[in-house]
Parts: C-alpha cells; structure tokens; sequence
C-alpha cells in the first residue's frame, strides 16, 4: 500500500483529505462525524470579529444550481458564514475538541482590527489549537486585500507558537504575488483558496434568489482555476500548500498534489453527500496513487507544475485532425452546427457516411467532446 502521510506545516497528517471550515465542523459532534468517516483534520468553522454572522444563517441558505446532468453538473451556492458563538464560546469549542478527537484540530479566525486579530489568536492557541488559519469570508463585509491578509499574518505570526496558516481569498489580482508575499511575511502555510462569492437571480421575481444577498459558490468546475495557480506558484514556496475547492473525487486529489498542493480540504462533497464522501475519496486517492505505483505522497507532488510549459513554448502545429466513425454516427448533424472552421461536410450521397471531415478541420478537438454518440476521434496527422 502506498504511503498516504503528510506534512502539513508541522502537522502530520495520516493523509491528504482535510474537513474545511464549514456547517460540517461547526459542532463537536459534527467533527467527530468527520474524523470517523475518515477525515485527516479538522479546521473549526470560522470565528468572526463581525458580530451579525454570529447571530445565526437565513432559511434557507444552501440552494444547488444545476448545469446539467451528472454529479459533477452543479454548484453549491450557499450563505453559511460564522460560528454562532463569540470568542469565548470559540474557544471553548477548540478545547473540548481537542479533548474528544484524535486528529490535528485547526482554528480559523476572521477579523476587521489587530487588537481582534491578537486575541482571538492567542485565545484558540491557548485553548489547544494545533494552527490557526486567518482568513476573510469571501461575501462578508470585510473583503480583504491580498496586503491586508499579509499584515494579519504577521501580527497573528508575532504572537503565537502554533502554525499560521492563511487562506487566500479567489479574488486577487495576482494570486501568485500574494503567495509570495504572505510567505515573506512568515506564513507557515497557504490554503489556495476561498470560495467564490457571487449572485444567483429569480428572473420571474426579478430579486436576488433565497435569502436576498450575495453568497458563496462552489463546486467541481472551480479545480481548474485552482490548479492553475497553485502550479505557478509552488516552485516558488518553501511553505506548504493546502488545495481546496471542488475536491470531490480522488482524482481531484491526484491533480491538487500533481500541481504542487501538499493537502487539500473539502466540504461540499460532504454536505451533498454526506460524511461518507471523506473516505470515498481518500481510499479512491488510495487507488490512484496504487495503479501508478506511487510509493507516497511526496514523490509525486508537484510534478506537473514543472511540466506546464510557457506561452513561447507551446507548439501551434496542426498534429491532428477529426475522424468520423460511420458506423457510429447516427447524423445529428450537431458536429457540422458546431464547427466554426466548416471543417465537417454533409455528404449524404456517399454511402458509407453522411458526414466527412475535409481539409478545413484544424483539430480543435470540440466535436469529439460533444459528439453524443461517441462517433469523433482525433487522428494524428503523421498516420497519413
């Protein structure tokens, strides 16, 4: 079997699948729910210095918005924020989790001012946090700058032993600059990154849908955005990266750690589909690492942010072009609708095939992903 452990900013991790802060770690109990169904760590649902989130969620405030079929068609859009408690009850949630669990326990802290910043920091280390993320939500009232997560991270990193840890929010300018800078300026640890923050509408009731605002999105089709920056940045780090957004797979954990992650965390795969979904994933992680016969975690990881190439390194030679199986076609004629290049004919008259590839095809490649019927191939240009 192959060797899951991890390193995770002094934490040893007995893998890489994390519980992110969400509804899903708001309780003892649902923690203990995490760690049972096989989660790596835990990271609190997030204390806030903003008093209103602490007040409680609108009903409803989780709503799926569907893109079609498939299990990965969705997104969670959802208006879970703070814990529903103020410092001193944070901290002593952090305390009696330490008492009840047996995997690393990590605080996460979100504030407006350094005196809040300073406290609440030294409160969840005194209380017996293993690290302490620091954080903005991303549809709250405060949305922080990539400099102002950086100040933060210093004023947390002057006060406490533990590791800090800081969560990115997506939107930067240059999140690969951020990540820079947060490591200078003594972060122990990046989480790559927050939710999304956007806005769904009921056109028939011409108003923001479910509970009036702005909320978080989130899902499988956020990976690549992901994946992108944490690949340019890791060759970079000398601290870890934590993946986390649309891990519902473990090939998505396969990419994360491909691309450089050293962890990565999750939560709506658990909220749509139960607890059960951390250890699915972890044992089908397990799988993959097995199949390529990956001895552990860390010989594999970051192999492709080495491999992705510049924009002067890209070939822009045609190399293949489409195929058409006539025995498969079934003539829906979607191939032909499709091509921008009127590189698909229809050719009735033929016989073998209603429809052709001619000589306009330049190998795009998205007729064969669309093809209902299975029917397109690329073929490579040198096989003529």
């Amino acid at each position: 079997m192959p060797d899951l452990r991890v390193n995770y900013a002094g934490l040893q991790l007995k893998h890489p699948i994390m519980a992110a802060a969400a509804g899903i770690t708001a309780t003892v109990e649902r923690m203990r729910r995490a760690e049972e169904a096989g989660a790596s760590a835990i990271c609190v649902k997030s204390l806030f210095e903003n008093p209103i989130p602490r007040q409680g969620d609108p009903s409803p405030h989780m709503r799926i918005i569907r893109h079609g079929q498939g299990p990965r068609a969705f997104t969670l859009y959802s208006y879970e924020q703070a814990a529903h408690m103020d410092e001193y009850a944070y901290a002593d949630l952090i305390r009696r989790a330490k008492e009840s669990l047996g995997i690393p326990v990590i605080a996460n802290i979100d504030c407006a001012s350094p005196e809040a910043w300073s406290r609440y920091a030294t409160m969840v280390e005194e209380a017996g946090a293993d690290a302490v993320e620091v954080k903005s939500c991303p549809h709250g009232e405060h949305l922080m700058t990539g400099d102002e997560l950086a100040a933060a991270v210093e004023t947390v990193k002057a006060l406490v032993a533990i590791p800090v840890i800081a969560k990115m929010p997506s939107q930067l300018t240059n999140p690969y600059l951020a990540a820079l800078e947060l490591q200078r300026r003594g972060a122990d640890g990046l989480v790559m990154f927050n939710r999304l923050v956007g806005l769904d509408i009921d056109v028939d009731a011409h108003a923001p849908v479910m509970h009036g605002s702005f909320a978080g999105h989130g899902g499988p089709y956020t990976v690549p955005y992901r994946l992108r920056w944490i690949a340019q940045a890791f060759p970079e780090l000398d601290i870890p990266i934590c993946g986390t957004g649309g891990v519902s797979t473990g090939e998505d954990v396969a990419k994360y750690i491909l691309a450089g992650a050293t962890c990565v965390q999750l939560a709506t795969a658990a909220i749509v589909e139960g607890y059960e979904a951390f250890g699915r994933i972890r044992d089908a992680f397990a799988q993959w690492m097995e199949r390529h016969e990956h001895a552990s975690v860390d010989d594999v990881r970051g192999i492709i942010a080495h491999r992705v190439l510049g924009i002067g390194e890209v070939s822009r030679h045609q190399t293949v072009r489409a195929e058409i199986a006539p025995d498969r076609c079934t003539s829906c004629d979607l191939c032909r609708r499709v091509c921008i290049y009127d590189g698909v004919a229809y050719r009735g008259d033929h016989g073998e095939s209603n429809y052709q590839v001619n000589e306009n095809c330049v190998g795009c490649g998205l007729c064969r992903d669309l093809c209902p019927a299975g029917a397109i191939a690329m073929r490579a240009l040198d096989a003529e």
